[in-house]
């Protein structure tokens, strides 16, 4: 062997080194195998270079990366390279059109001609053919025994590298499913936020990729790659799995009374119209003053639309609010007698909730749902690229002036991630679409809320300036 060749080929050898740490480090299985595919030209010096996938279950080997065709796929065992996936023995012909083997309508069709090739086997690690990688024409003569000989170095680390890449895809999908159903799961217990977790997500990795691409200088040397951005669009879809540990009747509450406390209440209303209305029949009969009656059975029913007003989950009018007091000042005579008051202590505490539907025990119990979640999130055993995704979705209530929940941490304990996730949280709450506890809101009163929540010192001021200036809020018009 000249110096020359010695030279090449130990230039070779290195090449395979480098390719193979290469491919021990990369986990994307397209990029995998377009590098396999570029280095194996490379290596046997030839002009193009496929890899074929085996598909035992159906039989058949396909072309999953090819240079300048389209995919191709042949049954096992058919033509050059199937029989190679077959045997598992390397072919090299420096005659194509003169071996039987060869299938000259791939050229037909391509408009490529093939002069030579070698087609060797990817083995795993188990021994077992999973595909074969095929060079064609050698750009200086036929194929020789050490084109053979590198290529088949290449193919095995090539082979078991594709096999963890498809593995990884598996996890990947496995996690996909996951995440999905513990939405789906969400979404049943709260029918009323459907699409929540997903919009959060979108704006939440969208408001990621702009600061990634434009940081502000608070924010400056902060980057998201591929792995960073999934673990935030994770931990945005399941912020709110906690909800599934919230009583249902609770979560889903529309008014501050349960339909079947008002029900109650309005027997109470109408027990006490019949008692007035027995009244003043009897006066009637006995020759007595109907007047007094009458006007308390109209005040009685002014009450009752009280009642109704104060029930509703906006904000408790003043008036309303005052009148509540004369309604629990009331009496009724029960169907056994007995004189009780018209409203109960509970009662004229939840039809006094200020604004919204919950009582300060639910809303305890429903701001529990953050807990919920970071215990649920913590029990599942993350890959090292997806470890922050409880504490990320844990602080999505949080303030920075630490009056959030469930913890109130201060601002400097509030990551980046979760920052982001509550801007966009908080905007999606209020512009998705009516609930029956709240109007869906216009985006742009939305925005103002954030930015009068930005000047107290609540949400982040520069984040949220990205997410109105990049129109990161945009991403959810149409689903809002």
């Amino acid at each position: 062997m000249t110096e020359a060749a010695l030279k090449r080929r130990l230039e070779k050898l290195q090449s395979i080194l480098e390719v193979a740490k290469a491919l021990t480090a990369e986990r994307q299985l397209e990029r995998l195998l377009g590098l396999v595919v570029d280095e194996a030209a490379k290596v046997a010096e030839a002009d193009r270079c496929t890899l074929f996938i085996a598909d035992r279950e159906k039989g058949e080997l396909w072309s999953k990366v090819a240079h300048g065709s389209a995919e191709i796929r042949i049954p096992l065992g058919a033509g050059i390279a199937g029989a190679v996936a077959a045997t598992g023995r390397p072919v090299r012909i420096d005659d194509a059109y003169a071996d039987p083997r060869f299938n000259a309508a791939v050229d037909r069709s391509s408009g490529y001609r093939t002069r030579n090739l070698l087609t060797v086997p990817m083995r795993n690690t188990k021994g077992e053919v999973v595909g074969v990688l095929q060079a064609l024409n050698r750009r200086d003569g036929p194929f020789t025994d050490e084109d053979e000989e590198l290529l088949g170095a290449l193919a095995g680390p090539a082979a078991s590298a594709i096999e963890n890449a498809v593995l990884n895809e598996e996890i990947e999908r496995l996690f996909e499913g996951f995440v999905h159903a513990s939405v789906v799961a969400i979404e049943q217990r709260d029918p009323t936020t459907a699409g929540h977790s997903g919009r959060v997500a979108t704006l939440t990795t969208g408001l990621a990729g702009a600061v990634e691409k434009a940081p502000p200088p608070e924010w400056r040397g902060v980057s998201f790659d591929a792995p960073s951005l999934q673990q935030i669009r994770y931990a945005a879809l399941l912020h709110d799995f906690g909800k599934v540990g919230v009583r249902e009747h609770v979560l889903v509450k529309a008014d501050k009374l349960f339909p079947h406390e008002l029900e109650l209440l309005r027997m109470r209303f109408d027990l006490a119209r019949a008692g007035l209305e027995n009244a003043r029949l009897r006066a009637r009969l006995e020759g007595g003053a109907e007047a007094d009656l009458v006007e308390q059975a109209r005040e009685l029913d002014a009450l009752w639309e009280v009642v109704l007003t104060a029930n509703r989950p906006t904000v408790l009018p003043a008036e309303a609010s005052a009148r509540l007091g004369d309604a629990a000042a009331r009496t009724y005579v029960d169907l056994r007698g007995e004189v009780k008051p018209l409203l109960t202590p509970v009662e004229l505490s939840c039809l006094s909730i200020p604004k919204g539907s919950l009582s300060e025990a639910e809303r305890k119990e429903i701001e529990g749902h953050v807990t919920h979640t970071f215990r649920f999130l913590s029990e599942i055993p993350w890959t090292r690229t997806l470890r922050r995704i409880p504490e990320i979705a844990y602080g999505h209530h949080e303030k920075l002036d630490g009056h959030g929940y469930p913890r109130g941490v201060p601002a400097k304990e509030i990551a980046i991630e979760t920052r982001m996730m509550t801007i966009s949280d908080i905007y999606d709450a209020l512009t998705a679409s009516d609930r029956p506890y709240k109007k869906a809101m216009p985006a742009e009163r939305a925005l103002d809320i954030l930015r009068d929540e930005a000047k107290r010192g609540q949400v982040d001021a520069t984040l949220l300036g990205v997410f109105v200036e990049a129109g990161i809020w945009k991403q959810v018009l149409k689903s809002t």
